[in-house]
Order: C-alpha cells, then structure tokens, then sequence
C-alpha cells in the first residue's frame, strides 16, 4: 500500500506542475496578447469557467484516488485468520500477542485486529514517530533475543523484532507489570536505627525517661507510624526497623525528615539529639538484608551520624543527611579497650607491616610512627611502607631527617618488598585512610590475611575489605592524635616508649591537620594528646619547622591565593596555573590560608598534582559538609576536610566541575548547625 501511495503523490504532484504551467501561460498570453486579439476572445465568463473545470477535476481526481487506496487498503487489510490461520489466530488472541509488519521505509503495512481492539490505529504510519523506542531492535549487531518494553494507552507490552520478515512481534505484559510493580512495592526492607549521642542524651546513666529522651521517642514514632514503618526497641539506644519498599521510596522522596526533625528538638543543653539509620533492600533473604542493614549502620556512625545511609543489594549506597559535624568522644574506657585489641592483635601476629595513603603526609606518617612504638612496647617486628616518591617532600624530608640512615632502612619498607613479607600470620595495619585503592602499599594489603584499620576521615563506601579491627572516628582532629591516645591510655606496665623523634613527628601531624588548633576539627581532645607527646619529649618547634615552607613554595601559594573567586556568599574557590605541579599539601595549605580569613565558610582549591591528574583540596568553618560535596565528585575525607582527585583531567575541566558540583548540592551541603 505505501508504493500505492507513493505513486500516487507522483501523480498529485505532476497534475499540480501542469495546472501551474497552463495557469501561468493563460496569464502570459493575456498580459501580452499573444496571439493577436486573445484579449478581444479571452471574455470574463471563459476564466470562470477555467476556474470551475480546475476545481471539478482536482476534486474528481482526490475522489478517484481515495477510492483507489481504499481499494488497495481493502485487499492488504487482510484477516489475521488468513495469514497465520484461525488456529494460531486464536492462539495468539489468547496470549494476547499483535503482530506489525513494514515495509523498507519503515511504515506499517500490516498490524493484527490486537491493535484495533485497543484503538492504537497504527496503518499508514512511521512504526518509529509512533514509539522511538523500538529503534533500539533495529541496527547492527543487535542480539536475536533481544526485546524493549513499551507503554500504549495504558498498556504495557514486550516487544520483539525479526529483521528477516521485517515483523514486530509485540507480547502484552500489562499483568505481568501489574504484578512486578505490586511485589516491587511490598519487598522487604530492614533498618537499624541509632541515637548517636545517646550517653550525652541520659547523662550516661540507666534512666533514658528524660525530657528529651522522651520528645526523640515521640518524634521517631510518629514518623515511623506516618509511613508505615514497624519500630521496635532492642536497646537503650536502639531501634529495629521492618517496612515495605513503597514506605522506603516515601521517605527517599521527602529526603527523611526525622533527622532534621529530631535535630532540631530543643535540649537546653549543648547535647543535641542526632539519629543514624541504617537500612536494607531489594534482597529476598532476610538474614542477608539484616547483614546489609548492620554494615550500613556502621558506616552511617563511621561517617560521624546524622545521616541514613541505604543500602540495595548489588548497587552503590545512598547517602542522606550528614549536615552535622561528629560529636567530639571523650571515654577513655574506649581508647583503652581499643588500645588493648590492638595490642593484643600485634602480639598473635608475627610480624607488623603499617602503612599510610598515598602522597603520605606528616600525619599519616605521624600514626606509623605510634604503631610502630605500640609494636616496639611488645617486641614485634614493624615496618612502614615508605616509598619517597609517593611521600610528599616536607614529610620525605622530615622523616629522613629524624633518623639514621640504618635505622630509616631498617624500620622502612618499600611497596614491593611488603607485598613479599606478607605472611598469613602478618598483621597488616592501615592508618589515615580506609579506602583500599589510596594505601601505599596496595598490593601488599590485598594479600594479608588481618587487617586493622584506623583513620579518622568519614567512611565512604570504599573500604577495606573485611578488617579484624576498624576504629574510625570523624570526632577525632587527626590520626595522629588517635594514635597518642592510644599509647597512653593502653594497658601496659610499665608504660609505653615513645622516643622524643617519634612523638615530634606525631606532633607535627597533628599541627597539619588541625592548622596549629585552628581548626574547627580542634577539640579537648586534640590538646590532651599535643600534651601527652609533650610529656614524651616532642619538640614543637621542630614540629613547625618541618611544616614550614620554603621560598618557592610560598610564592607558589600567594600566587594561587591571588586567584580567589566567589560564586557564592562565604564560598570561595581559587585556581592554580595549568602549567604548574602542585603538592597535595600545597593544595592544603591554600585552603587553610583562605579559611583563616574572615567570613570565609568553605574553599576549593584546585591544582594539577600530576602531568596526568588534577586534585581539588577543601575546608570548611563546620558550616558548609565539604565530605558531601567532594564526595559527589568522586573523593571524600572529613567533614571539615576533603578531597577529590580526578585523573586525565585539565585544570579547568576540573574548575568546571566543582562549580557544577557547587549548584548542584550546596544547599543539601549546609549543616543545620552551622551559621551563615
């Protein structure tokens, strides 16, 4: 029928050249009376009668021609019955199956009664102008099973292409999908529920009947109950949690509440009430979900609480809330019991092999060091991964400066040679990172068998892989000052030997990552242990020098300051030159520079570290979760300090995507705690 159509446009379209040319020559021959007295012949009534005779005949031929594609359709219009016979015609009206058939250009020739029974008129039309979507059966290298789902007036169906007889074979699955969207909906979903400050809440006592214990309750009920969601008690500060998925796609839409709700409860005190949620789904065994439920509830609290962290089964987590900086820890009885495991773990062990992220920095080589000690208190073989060039130049420099060159060579280790040591009854110990991909030594950490891990960066959902011990804590200012901690409230007679190099360079890891205690991050804490490495010698003079720049370098950082911009009030963000190598530290010394101006809520530094890799150094007053938005581009770190690195990338392009980043998630960014 579409060759019938086609001719006929030939034809529609040479008629209307030939009126044109006899119009216009009937003109001509007026205007220039041609032949001689054709104007004297050519009278009024002889033009109508032209007109008249043009009209009659066009209205005659569309007659004709609409009775002869009406003709054509008659005969291609054929009864399904007729090409797959009445039996399979039935068997097919059963399954509820419609066949199209086109043509070379792609317009039906032939569709099944299926279509006209749902009035979808699909003859005479372009099969893709009216679903693009089967475009996807039609191409090159395209599986022979392969099939779309598509919607019609309401209607869903699976559809199959045969490029052979040119045949769309079209399955209706509208039950099927009715059905799948039902059990999607009622799956079953687990979640673990925790008060984060829960000891602060009751003043660490056994009577959680407080006031403001009561309004937490209260408000995580009534939540609860509005979508549906059965909360049941297992602990003081703990609660289960068993829904349906269309109660979990509810509270995703509106982004969870309860955390800001319960945030912003008024406690008269500086305690305020924060949660951690755990949740599972989208897997069919519940022991399995409940696994899921309590990973994610760890790193929920590992990445500093106020935050739900959901978790469906094959995917990458997702994040919620988290606008609140971690609550500052102060029981010792922690640091100790912590202590003691560790200890514990490196006297089972034969040998300790301990190792820092890449780019090392004085803190991360700061806590190599206090593992090391806790090893030499009980006479266990220890090593560091140390490659100098994956160390930046101030820690290079510092360490090989505090030690012998016997001694460098003979409590260091390269990357290779870990990888070689590892015994299965080596302790491998990561410190200031927990993301398996930024360990120095990689490889060497994928082939132990026990593993430790202590960091104080927020959890990401990168981490390593099944450890024996995890001790993250976002509270804390540094690793450094974790590790101090440690060596003085572990259990051991006599104490702990922290040689005085050794807690220098531990003091200066925690100068770095605290700014000299300007940070925000600084806490009680964090003077306790400058005082605890005091009490064991450490120099903070010598500490500052090692942190100290050199000319070039400060002029490199004046020169990248000099490039502030602010796309928004108390947000700046600043560029070095494309040509330029910057160190990681570098990066981080801009950024602690900037924050130390007035009004300054949150900077961006960006930078090439590598010929090949651009990185981008944030820092936040607590008001602004610099983590959140370094984590949308890829990176991480804390709350107050971050980073993202990005590989193949320009100075620009990476410029372009933090502003991007910037308009994207700003505003989820914003602590509800912080002050603009």
């Amino acid at each position: 029928m579409s060759e019938a159509i086609r001719k006929m446009r030939i034809r529609t379209f040479v008629i209307m050249i030939v009126e044109i040319v006899l119009v216009g020559a009937e003109v001509m021959m007026y205007f220039y009376d041609f032949p001689k007295g054709f104007n004297n012949w050519m009278r009024p009534e002889y033009w109508i009668y032209n007109v008249a005779f043009v009209l009659v005949f066009n209205i005659l031929f569309l007659w004709f021609s609409e009775l002869h594609i009406s003709t054509i359709r008659q005969k291609s219009e054929l009864d399904a019955s007729a090409i797959i016979g009445s039996d399979v015609q039935e068997a097919y009206n059963f399954g509820e199956l419609g066949l199209v058939i086109i043509d070379d250009n792609d317009s039906v020739m032939w569709a099944s009664p299926l279509f006209k029974d749902r009035q979808i008129d699909l003859l005479d039309s372009n099969i893709f102008e009216w679903q693009p979507t089967l475009k996807e059966l039609i191409g090159n290298n395209i599986p022979a099973d392969m099939t779309v789902d598509i919607e019609a007036n309401s209607r869903f169906y699976n559809v199959k292409y045969l490029p052979d007889a040119h045949l769309f074979i079209f399955r209706d699955i509208s039950d099927y999908q009715q059905v799948y969207n039902y059990n999607k909906e009622q799956g079953l979903v687990i979640g673990v529920t925790m008060i984060d400050n829960y000891e602060d809440i009751t003043g660490k006592t056994e009577n959680d009947n407080n006031d403001l214990m009561t309004k937490v309750r209260t408000a995580l009920m009534d939540y609860t109950k509005t979508y549906g969601v059965l909360l049941r008690r297992f602990r003081s500060d703990s609660y289960f949690m068993v829904c349906n998925f269309a109660s979990l796609e509810k509270m995703e839409k509106e982004g969870f509440s309860i955390l800001e709700k319960v945030r912003n409860i008024d406690s008269g005190t500086n305690a305020r009430p924060t949660l951690s949620i755990g949740i599972a789904h989208d897997f069919p065994d519940a022991n399995k979900l409940n696994e899921m439920a309590s990973n994610a509830i760890d790193i929920a609290m590992s990445r500093g609480g106020d935050q739900v962290v959901v978790s469906k089964y094959g995917e990458d987590l997702k994040f919620y809330g988290g606008k609140s900086a971690a609550i500052e820890q102060t029981g010792r009885v922690q640091f100790r019991s912590v202590a003691d495991s560790i200890r514990g773990l490196i006297e089972s062990s034969s040998n300790v092999i301990v190792s820092g992220h890449k780019d090392a920095d004085m803190d991360a080589l700061g806590a190599c060091i206090g593992i090391l000690a806790l090893c030499n208190h009980v006479k266990k073989p220890c090593q560091i991964v140390f490659d100098p060039k994956m160390t930046e130049k101030k820690t290079r420099l510092a360490f090989q400066s505090s030690f012998a060159k016997s001694e460098l060579d003979r409590i260091t280790i390269t990357p290779k040679d870990a990888e070689d040591r590892i015994k299965p009854t080596t302790l491998f110990i990561v410190v200031d990172v927990s993301v398996p991909a930024m360990v120095m030594g990689q490889r060497a950490l994928e082939k132990a068998a026990k593993t430790v891990v202590i960091d104080h960066h927020r959890r990401g959902e990168a981490f390593i892989d099944r450890p024996v011990l995890s001790y993250i804590d976002p509270s804390a200012s540094s690793t450094s000052e974790i590790l101090a901690e440690f060596i003085h409230y572990i259990t051991a007679n006599p104490r702990v030997e922290l040689p005085p190099n050794y807690a220098t360079i531990m003091l200066a890891g925690i100068f770095l990552d605290t700014g000299f205690f300007k940070s925000k991050s600084t806490g009680v804490r964090t003077f306790e242990a400058a005082e605890i490495l005091k009490e064991y010698g450490g120099d903070n003079a010598k500490a500052d020098d090692f942190l100290k720049d050199d000319f070039d370098e400060y002029r490199l950082v004046t020169g990248i300051i000099s490039t502030v911009r602010t796309p928004y009030t108390g947000i700046v963000y600043c560029v070095s030159e494309e040509s330029d190598i910057v160190e990681n530290a570098t990066l981080a010394k801009v950024a602690n520079q900037i924050m130390r101006l007035k009004d300054i809520h949150a900077c961006f530094v960006v930078g090439r570290v590598e010929q090949n890799a651009t990185k981008i150094s944030a820092r936040s007053d607590g008001s602004i979760n610099v983590q959140l938005l370094c984590e949308k581009m890829g990176g991480g770190g804390h709350f107050e300090m971050a980073a993202a690195a990005f590989t193949g990338a320009t100075v620009e392009s990476t410029e372009n995507k933090l502003l991007e980043t910037l308009d994207l998630y700003l505003e989820e960014a914003k602590s509800d705690l912080g002050g603009h």
